[in-house]
C-alpha cells in the first residue's frame, strides 16, 4: 500500500529535503506545509493516511494539529519528526496516540521504517529517543529518598567511607550506617556487601 502523505515543517531546507526524499522513494505525497496553520488546513482538507509533522512551528505544534485531529476523530495517523529528546514531549504524543515519533538527524534513515510500520498500525519510535529517555529515566523507589539521604548516596558513589561521610555531614558514623541501612531498605537491595556502592555509582547522573 502507498500512503497518501502531508509534510509540515518551518524550517524550507528539512521540508525540501523530506519531501524530495519520499518522492524519490514514490511514496504519495500529497501536498507540504510551512507552518502548523496550514498543515492543519491540509489534513483536513484531503484527510492523508499520514501526516508528518514538525514538533515546533508557528501557530500549532505538531502536538496541538495532534490533539485537534483526535478531537475532530480524524483518521489521519500523526508521525512526529523533532530534534528534542524530551521525556515530557514523548509521554504527550503517547497519550495523543501518536503513531511515530522520529529525531530530524536520522529521519532519511528511518522515515521508511517508520511509515512501514504506521501503514500496519504500529506505532514507530526512534531507538535513540527510546535508548536516551532510558537513560534517563528515574531507578525504581528513588523517589521514597529524602534529600538527605540522596545526599549520603552521592557521597557514596565517590567512594567517600562511612567515617568521612560522618565528617562531611557532622553526624556519628552510627547514624551514617543506620542511613544506608534505610537506604537499602527503600530502594530494595539486596542486603550484600557494596550493593549500595555498586547502585550509587550506576545511578550517579540522577544525584
Amino acid at each position: 500500500m502507498n500512503p497518501t502523505i502531508i509534510i509540515a515543517d518551518d524550517h524550507p531546507l528539512v521540508l525540501k529535503g523530506l519531501h524530495d526524499f519520499l518522492i524519490e522513494k514514490e511514496y504519495n505525497v500529497l501536498a507540504s506545509a510551512k507552518n502548523g496553520k496550514e498543515a492543519l488546513t491540509l489534513i483536513k482538507a484531503h484527510t492523508p493516511d499520514i501526516a508528518i509533522l514538525d514538533i515546533k512551528m508557528p501557530f500549532y505544534s505538531g502536538l496541538e494539529i495532534a490533539e485537534k485531529c483526535k478531537k475532530d476523530k480524524l483518521p489521519t495517523k500523526i508521525v512526529l519528526i523533532t530534534f528534542e529528546k524530551d521525556e515530557k514531549i514523548y509521554r504527550e504524543a503517547k497519550a495523543l496516540d501518536i503513531y511515530g515519533y522520529v529525531l530530524k538527524e536520522f529521519a532519511l534513515v528511518e522515515i521508511e521504517n517508520c511509515i512501514s510500520s504506521v501503514v500496519k498500525n504500529n506505532s514507530y519510535f526512534s531507538p535513540e529517543l527510546l535508548k536516551f529517555l532510558e537513560l534517563n529515566e528515574l531507578p525504581e523507589n528513588f523517589e521514597l529518598l529524602t534529600k538527605h539521604e540522596k545526599g549520603i548516596v552521592k557521597l557514596i558513589s565517590e567512594n567517600k567511607t562511612g567515617v568521612e561521610i560522618a565528617d562531611i555531614l557532622l553526624i556519628s558514623p552510627r547514624t551514617v550506617e543506620k542511613h544506608k541501612s534505610n537506604i537499602i531498605k527503600k530502594l530494595k537491595l539486596e542486603r550484600k556487601q557494596n550493593s549500595l556502592l555498586i547502585w550509587a555509582k550506576e545511578n550517579s547522573h540522577h544525584l
